[in-house]
C-alpha cells in the first residue's frame, strides 16, 4: 500500500458565526491511499482552534504515516492518538480501500433505503440573519433545530420565546449551542431561562476544562448539558470513564475529527451507556468526503435521536457530495 495527502481550503459560502469568532475558510486534508489498482480516500480534517491536534507538525505526522502506511494498524493508533483528525482520515481511507466506490458502511443506508434524521443548524449572526435561516429550516421541514448562541444572549432569548411561542416542544425540538461562552454565574440563569422555554438541551455552557463547575451545573441544572470541547484531547480510557463519572452530564456529542474517529466515538459511546448517559454524533465542518464517512458511520449506530450533521452546503468549493435531503431526513445518494 502506498500513501500521499493534499491540502485543500474550503470556502465559506456566508461566513459561519460562532461565539468563537466568525469563519472565512476550512482547513482540511485530503489522504489517498492505494493498493493493486484501488484507491481509498479519507479527510484529515483538523479543525483549527480547537482541534487537540491542531500544533506545528500536523503535516509533518501526516507526511509520517504516508511513509509508515503499512505499519501495523494497533501501531499507528497509538503513534497518532495524540493526532485524533489523522487516525480518522487513516480509518475513512482503509474502509474506502477495502470497499470501494463512495463506501465506508455499506448497508440500509448506503443503499437508499433509510435515511438518518438530522437537525438544522442556525448560525449566529444579527437577529434577521438568525431568523432568516430558522424561517428556511422550518419551510424546508425540520423538526430540530440547533441555534448558536452565547454572542448576544438577550436577543437569542427573544428569538427562541418567539419560536416557542409559535411552536410547542411536540411539534419542533430545539436544541442550542454555547461553545462554551458563558460564565458559571451567567450560565446558571441561562439553564432556567432555557427550561422555561422547555429547551431540549444546551452544549458546552461554559469553557471546557472547569471540571468542578461543570460538574455543579451538571447536578442541579435544570436544562439537559451535553458536552462537546470537553471530550477533547482526552485519550486513555481510564480519563474518559473518569471524566464522565466526574462530570455526570445528559448528553455527550461526538466530533469523530476530534475524539478520534469512529474508534474513538465506539469507546465513549460504550463508556456513556455504560453510565446511562445519552449521545449523538455531530459533524465539525468536514468536507463532503469526511460528512460522507460520518454519516455512514452514524447509520450504524442505530440511535433514533436527530443527529448532528451536515449536508456539505456551507462551502462554495465542496467536493462532490453522494448525500441528499428531503425535509430533515438525510439519505445517500447512489451515483
Amino acid at each position: 500500500m502506498t500513501a500521499k495527502y493534499f491540502k485543500y481550503l474550503l470556502e465559506f459560502k456566508r461566513p459561519g458565526g460562532t461565539s468563537r469568532g466568525v469563519l472565512h475558510v476550512k482547513e482540511t486534508f485530503i489522504l489517498e491511499v492505494f493498493q493493486d489498482g484501488r484507491k481509498g480516500v479519507g479527510e484529515c480534517a483538523v479543525f483549527r482552534g480547537l482541534s487537540f491536534d491542531d500544533r506545528p507538525d500536523y503535516e509533518e505526522k501526516l507526511q509520517w504515516l504516508c511513509e509508515n502506511i503499512n505499519e501495523d494498524s494497533q501501531f499507528l493508533k497509538e503513534e497518532l492518538k495524540e493526532f485524533p483528525s489523522v487516525w480518522f482520515g487513516y480509518e475513512q481511507a482503509v474502509l474506502n480501500l477495502n470497499h470501494g466506490g463512495n463506501l465506508y458502511f455499506p448497508g440500509e443506508f448506503t443503499e437508499g433505503k433509510t435515511p438518518i434524521t438530522i437537525n438544522g443548524l442556525i448560525w449566529m449572526g444579527d437577529i434577521d440573519f438568525m431568523e432568516e435561516q430558522i424561517q428556511e429550516k422550518l419551510q424546508q421541514g425540520f423538526h430540530c433545530i440547533k441555534l448558536k448562541i452565547g454572542v448576544d444572549w438577550k436577543s437569542e432569548y427573544k428569538i427562541l420565546q418567539k419560536l416557542r411561542q409559535k411552536f410547542s416542544e411536540d411539534q419542533l425540538e430545539l436544541r442550542v449551542d454555547a461553545n462554551g461562552g458563558f460564565t458559571k454565574d451567567d450560565a446558571k440563569m441561562v439553564l432556567k431561562q432555557l427550561s422555561d422555554l422547555k429547551i431540549h438541551s444546551i452544549e458546552q455552557p461554559i469553557k471546557a476544562g472547569n471540571i468542578t463547575e461543570m460538574a455543579e451545573l451538571c447536578a442541579e441544572t435544570p436544562t439537559p448539558i451535553a458536552l462537546d470541547e470537553e471530550l477533547i484531547g482526552i485519550i486513555n480510557i481510564n480519563d474518559k470513564i473518569k471524566l464522565l463519572d466526574d462530570l455526570k452530564p445528559q448528553y455527550i456529542i461526538l466530533k469523530p475529527s476530534l475524539v478520534g474517529g469512529f474508534s474513538g466515538c465506539d469507546e465513549w459511546i460504550s463508556i456513556a451507556e455504560n453510565q446511562n448517559i445519552g449521545w449523538w454524533i455531530t459533524s465539525a465542518l468536514e468536507s463532503n468526503i469526511g460528512l460522507n464517512a460520518i454519516a455512514q458511520y452514524t447509520f450504524t449506530k442505530n440511535n433514533a435521536m436527530p443527529q448532528g450533521l451536515g449536508t456539505g452546503g456551507l462551502f462554495t468549493n465542496n467536493f462532490e457530495s453522494y448525500l441528499g435531503l428531503k425535509g430533515d431526513k438525510l439519505y445517500f445518494s447512489i451515483k
